[in-house]
């Protein structure tokens, strides 16, 4: 597997693993009140039209988390103090700066492409090599761009709902987006010797999977529909810098979704 194959994992495997899925009921006899629930939890969803496959490889996906990413991400929280496993964070999201300026500038977005220089500038000067988030402190938050919000700005389409092997929930033009921000844009990522990278990208993958444990205990009923909807609200939400249409998901209590996922 390359460094950029790795790198991408992340991406995936952040909702592909959050909760297990729905145990199937032993009981064979169902009730009448029972066939409409059943019904409407596998109806067809016009955002996804490969239901079929994508729930085979979302299941296929969450095998790996159970027995691999979800337990050694449980070790890692448990011998990682706090403080370490916030500054490990803030040093991988550091790195995405560089991502995040390229793609601001190829979106027009001239004030985000200046806070994008100004957070790596800053966290890595006075934070330690991004150690720690100064940047925030000086009123500089952070605004995710990637290649695929890009084209998104420039009107492509998103396509279908597509869940891949390891890579987890993505589209079309989010693929398009992840191999174009992999290969062709420039990368923090490619000034870290070999073999210092595949540990340093190892470490973020897990460091990202320890991050979203607590956040399993909000997913409810069909795991496969609801990684799916915040997959595809969060997209919207980045494409739109924060601009959603009304929706119940996205209503009331489930504003972390658009912040964490």
């Amino acid at each position: 597997m390359t460094s950029k194959a790795l790198s991408s994992l992340l991406i995936g495997l952040l909702l592909a693993g959050c909760a297990s899925s729905p145990k199937p009921s032993t009981t064979q006899d169902v009730t009448q009140a029972e066939q409409p629930v059943e019904a409407e939890i596998h109806s067809a969803d016009p955002r996804d039209p490969w239901e079929s496959w994508n729930r085979r490889v979302f299941a296929f996906n969450q095998t790996v988390d159970d027995w691999v990413l979800r337990p050694v991400a449980r070790g890692y929280q448990f011998v990682m103090p706090g403080f370490a496993d916030r500054a490990v964070s803030n040093f991988f999201d550091n790195l995405s700066e560089v991502r995040n300026f390229v793609n601001s500038v190829l979106q027009l977005k001239g004030e985000h492409a200046v806070v994008a220089a100004g957070r790596f500038t800053y966290n890595t000067v006075f934070g330690l090599g991004g150690l720690f988030d100064v940047a925030t402190a000086f009123d500089l938050p952070e605004r995710p761009e990637d290649f695929g919000q890009t084209l998104g700005y420039w009107g492509v389409g998103s396509g279908p709902y597509l869940v891949l092997p390891f890579l987890g929930p993505s589209s079309p033009r989010d693929v398009t987006g992840r191999a174009t921000d992999g290969w062709a844009l420039p990368s923090a990522w490619d000034y870290i010797d070999s073999p210092d990278r595949y540990y340093a990208l190892a470490l973020n993958v897990v460091d990202t999977r320890a991050d979203l444990l607590d956040a399993e205990r909000f997913i409810s009923g069909d795991t496969y529909v609801f990684v799916r909807n915040a997959y595809l609200q969060r997209r919207e939400f980045l494409i739109n810098d924060g601009q959603v249409t009304s929706d119940p998901f996205t209503s009331g209590d489930d504003d972390w979704l658009m912040e964490d996922f």
